[in-house]
């Protein structure tokens, strides 16, 4: 277990394995230790950093806050990124930890060669996209909250985890009101391509925060971008089904790359 220093605040990582760097930038509702199913099954191929970002988890600040900036996030990963001297990695997040991901990776290039966008735009700043997860949105509120994330079957089948999973949550004091301007100003498609890092959009088939199409469209919108669709999986797949997240996790580390300038 370490520690990054991040503007006010010490950010809590820890480092499982050995290989080709995979970090994971968990949401909202989670932070390092929901990675548990990942650690397990990559840390024997793969270095496998997990963090928590402010607000979450283990993370200190070095004063007290009653808000939190979801623009500084992206900070926080940056700061990993420094603190464990990675080059080459692959940040993967999750939903809203996508975001900062992206904003990480375009802030570190020389650090990081590709990010992987799993269940979420990535705050890409595009008209179309931004209608196209809008009226998403719209049908996922309808919904109560957990069936969001995890499918029903899930829910009855697996109490245990569904118990656990809302558990995870209790341990973080940002709330979902401290996540409003998380993609402000996002980057647009020009950016990320001109940028070198290799992006790829990780779905679930059966999410219901962020469809398929919007994500396919994306993915079409983004020249070079990478697509993985994971069949019969909810929003939060890392938990439901790790087994072939994981291995869409893996296949993606195996082959995205960014070739490197020199000097």
């Amino acid at each position: 277990m370490s520690y990054a220093d991040s503007d006010g605040a010490a950010i809590y990582y820890e480092r499982h394995g050995d290989g080709p760097a995979i970090v994971f930038v968990h949401g909202s509702g989670g932070h390092h230790a929901a990675w548990w199913q990942q650690v397990a099954a990559l840390r024997e191929e793969f270095t496998v950093v997990t963090l928590d970002l402010r607000g979450f988890g283990r993370t200190v600040l070095n004063e007290p806050q009653s808000e939190f900036d979801a623009q500084a996030f992206h900070g926080d990963v940056v700061a990993v990124l420094d603190a464990a001297d990675l080059t080459d990695a692959m940040l993967v997040g999750q939903s809203i930890g996508s975001i900062a991901a992206l904003r990480a990776g375009l802030a570190r290039p020389e650090r990081v060669s590709s990010v992987v966008l799993g269940h979420s735009l990535g705050g890409i700043s595009h008209p179309e996209l931004k209608e196209l997860a809008a009226a998403d949105r719209a049908e996922a509120v309808k919904l109560p909250v957990i069936d969001r994330l995890l499918t029903k079957e899930f829910q009855t089948g697996r109490a245990d985890l569904t118990f656990l999973f809302r558990q995870m949550g209790t341990f973080n004091h940002a709330t979902m009101q401290d996540l409003r301007n998380l993609d402000t100003d996002g980057p647009s498609l020009r950016e990320i391509e001109d940028s070198g890092v290799k992006t790829a959009f990780l779905a679930g088939e059966q999410d219901a925060v962020l469809s398929v199409k919007t994500v396919t469209r994306a993915h079409e919108l983004l020249p070079g971008s990478h697509l993985e669709v994971v069949p019969g999986a909810p929003h939060s797949m890392y938990w439901e089904t790790p087994e072939p997240y994981n291995a869409a996790v893996a296949r993606l580390r195996r082959t995205l790359t960014a070739p490197k300038e020199t000097a």
